[in-house]
């Protein structure tokens, strides 16, 4: 799931977004102050969007922005708002290109490597290709799964599509042929919050769970190393990729005053937090003695920062809120203490409403605790009609002689 802050960096550019705004800004230089800044609650939309299947008025969105990321290369920036609508820009000098339709709101999305494709997956489980150098074309339904998809990714060599679900599944598909499904990875015990295809190792898949749910996995090539940021914990987690071995080893925990909204890698500055502190909203890390530390002294980031500062409004309505993982966990049934418990109640309501009730008599009459004057004639007559008469006496049958 997406957050409403977050952080993209390629290519020393930076986007911050917040809400139904984001900012860009370059970390190329302290001197350098382009700024480009953009609001999808201005953004176009067509009449038909505010209409549903059978013709009524829908829900328009809150245009918060859902997801949002870069090409390989950075030249194109794409974004998915609450209001179902895919933006697609130009970086190298920032434009939008065209602004279309989806058809159901979206938890993530990716380019392919050759940056000819938008891949957009969504709530309902499918993923819908957009066309890059046709800007705006419809989209090409895909593939889907029969449960929400929480992100996808691709192949550096475009041959594969991975996506994963809320069902602990991660599914390898053709990119040519969607349908054709390569393999799943199992392993997983709930929902995969996050996939990663390790650049510099193809062959190497990183995917996280609901065990440790990480909102965000980030890679260093310089470095060799991953980080993992917590939905919306303070703290974010350095591991030192093994690949001959393929594995992760732990080597830092790194603790914020602040909820960590999103990080970043970038190869020349370090490790960038978006955190929710309006004094200090980006912290930049880089790694001295072979531990990552804060840097206090940066130009680039002070000049981000301000940036920042000036435009927090949008990212306000982002504190205190999470990445809405927890809705995510399946609920865990015990049917056996269930019908346990059930039985002990049926077994308590039946001896209560035994207490209750008025007990037998020695013939099996109900025992009363008073009696009605007909009732004790009606009793007087029923012990004389079952009483044995003597010879030569009347019945009480009229006519009948002994």
């Amino acid at each position: 799931m997406a957050s409403s802050a977050g952080l993209a960096l390629c290519e020393q550019v930076l986007v911050v977004r917040g809400g139904s705004r984001f900012l860009a800004t370059t970390t190329a230089s302290s001197d350098d102050a382009s700024l480009f800044l953009y609001d999808c609650s201005i953004a176009e939309k067509k009449p038909q969007e505010n209409k549903g299947e059978d013709g009524q008025p829908v829900d328009k969105g809150s245009n918060t922005i859902l997801a949002s990321t870069f090409s390989t290369s950075g030249s194109y920036f794409a974004l998915t708002d609450d209001s179902k609508r895919l933006i697609l820009f130009h970086t190298k000098p920032w434009q939008c290109l065209s602004v279309r339709s989806v058809v159901r709101r979206c938890t993530a999305l990716t380019f392919t490597a050759s940056e000819e494709k938008v891949l957009v997956a969504d709530k309902s489980g499918d993923v819908y290709s957009f066309s890059v150098l046709e800007p705006h074309g419809a989209g090409t339904l895909e593939l889907g799964h029969l449960s929400m998809l929480l992100d996808v990714a691709v192949s550096p060599d475009d041959h594969f599509i991975l996506t994963a679900d809320r069902d602990e599944k991660i599914r390898v598909s053709w990119a040519a042929a969607p349908h054709s499904i390569e393999s799943f990875c199992l392993g997983h015990a709930e929902f995969v919050s996050r996939i990663f295809v390790v650049p510099n190792h193809p062959e190497l898949l990183l995917s996280s769970s609901g065990r440790f749910t990480a909102s965000r996995i980030t890679y260093s090539r310089l470095e060799d190393c991953i980080a993992l940021s917590g939905d919306s914990a303070p703290e974010v987690h350095i591991f030192q990729l093994d690949a001959p071995r393929r594995r992760l080893v732990y080597k830092q925990h790194l603790s914020f005053d602040h909820q960590v909204w999103d990080i970043a890698f970038e190869e020349t500055q370090g490790l960038w937090v978006l955190q929710a502190c309006p004094e200090a909203p980006l912290v930049l890390c880089r790694p001295v003695g072979g531990q990552w530390q804060s840097v206090s002294e940066s130009d680039v980031l002070q000049k981000v920062c301000g940036h920042l500062r000036g435009n927090w409004a949008m990212l306000e309505g982002a504190v205190g809120m999470d990445n809405g993982f927890s809705g995510l966990y399946k609920a865990a049934f015990d049917n056996v203490a269930t019908y346990l418990r059930r039985k002990e109640e049926r077994l308590q309501q039946q001896h209560e409403k035994r207490r209750r009730s008025p007990q037998p008599g020695p013939n099996g009459q109900t025992k009363k605790s008073q009696s009605s004057p007909e009732d004790r004639d009606r009793h007087v007559d029923a012990l004389l009609s079952s009483s044995p008469r003597p010879q030569g006496s009347l019945s009480s049958g009229l006519g009948d002689v002994l």
